[in-house]
């Protein structure tokens, strides 16, 4: 019977047009509203954009598992990407198949690829002749960024090895493309199944693949540089003062707060003593150094405490308190202080696109937002989203 079930569950959610499924028909309308999208308001960034969005979302799925039942419909789907995107999908295909299967790659030369160049060689040579100007002032500009933002994205998703981001935003606007390391291991799963397929020993990174060159520039550096400056120290403090304020508010009185690498500009320290000045801090450090500066920046009830706190084994350092600040920079199981919180109310920074229910976005800027987690939610809704 459960054989059954699952050839009807799978059948209706097929229709004669598509082959494995109706959401397939998700990427079928975005592709045409991207048409046409492009074909009345075009820019150098939709241009682009577009084309670095639909490569990794529309036709990587689309190369994996072609949408439709019929062989001439998938052909015509293909032709049509080739145009949006002016790249011939064949050629975009081989490639990618090759990159998989890890060898080297050679463009086959058949009917197919010769019909999707030529379309492509049509369209920028009628581009050319009636807007000239278009052309070579916005479309080949908006093409060639594109192209780099690929390769942008191509690069830091096996820089060193497959790596996934588990970013909800970016995996919601990507359509799972963020589970790279699991796509790798099977590369035929549908995008729908990817987060039920998560390698729990995967490589991962906070960034999605095109930003992930920001890695390369340190936290701490970026600390040092803003206590080199009174106008970015007061950036930063209305910011986060903003976003603190915005969740402080609707949290009971607080009367132990734990501040974790709360050192060099301690931020967050000055913030919470003007949201609530009767709270006593206490700021945890692995750096002495650090702990130094923060002492220079910070007066009153404040106590400092030089150990290293990543979640584990630590119970005894946020014993009592009401409230524990995590931050950017945190080297521990970020995931489980969302699972398991230590304190009755943790607030976590976190990347923008690591949204939480309940939270507050610091900066649009710096892509940088607040999480609020509850030690106790409501039965059956995990702590993180209990608002």
């Amino acid at each position: 019977m459960t054989g059954v079930k699952t050839n009807l569950i799978v059948s209706s959610s097929r229709s004669r047009l598509l082959r494995h499924t109706a959401w397939d028909a998700i990427f079928v309308v975005l592709a045409f509203l991207q048409g046409v999208v492009v074909l009345f308001v075009p820019s150098i960034w939709l241009i682009a954009l577009g084309l670095w969005w639909n490569a990794n979302t529309i036709s990587h799925n689309f190369i994996h598992r072609p949408f439709f039942r019929s062989r001439t419909a998938n052909d015509l789907f293909s032709a049509y990407l080739s145009l949006l995107l002016g790249i011939p999908q064949i050629l975009w295909r081989d490639r990618h198949l090759a990159h998989h299967a890890q060898v080297p790659w050679r463009p086959r030369r058949n009917l197919a690829l010769l019909v999707e160049a030529c379309l492509v060689l049509a369209l920028w040579s009628g581009l050319a002749a009636q807007m000239p100007r278009f052309f070579l002032t916005v479309y080949l500009p908006g093409w060639a960024l594109g192209l780099c933002l690929c390769q942008l994205q191509g690069y830091y998703e096996h820089v060193r090895g497959a790596v996934s981001h588990y970013g909800r935003l970016y995996n919601l606007l990507f359509f799972n493309d963020g589970y790279h390391v699991e796509h790798h291991a099977r590369p035929a799963e549908h995008w729908r199944r990817l987060p039920q397929s998560r390698i729990q020993a995967a490589t991962a990174s906070g960034w999605p693949a095109v930003l992930r060159w920001l890695e390369a520039l340190s936290l701490d550096s970026l600390e040092r540089l803003v206590l080199q400056s009174r106008t970015l120290q007061r950036f930063v403090l209305r910011n986060h003062e903003r976003a603190f304020r915005k969740i402080l508010t609707r949290l009971p009185a607080l009367r132990k707060v734990g501040i974790v690498g709360g050192g060099l500009f301690p931020r967050t320290a000055l913030v919470m003593q003007r949201l609530i000045p009767d709270a006593q801090l206490t700021i945890i450090d692995a750096s002495a150094e650090n702990l130094q500066w923060a002492r220079s920046f910070v007066k009153g009830d404040v106590h400092f405490t030089h150990r290293f706190y990543d979640g584990d084994s630590c119970d005894e350092l946020v014993a009592g308190m009401d409230l524990l600040v995590i931050p950017l920079a945190f080297t521990g199981d970020r995931a489980a202080i969302y699972r398991l919180p230590p304190t009755p109310y943790v607030l976590v920074h976190d990347w923008l696109w690591c949204w939480r229910k309940a939270g507050a976005v610091i900066s649009l800027p710096l892509f940088k937002r607040l999480n609020l987690v509850r030690q106790s939610a409501a039965p059956g809704k995990p702590a993180g989203e209990h608002s």
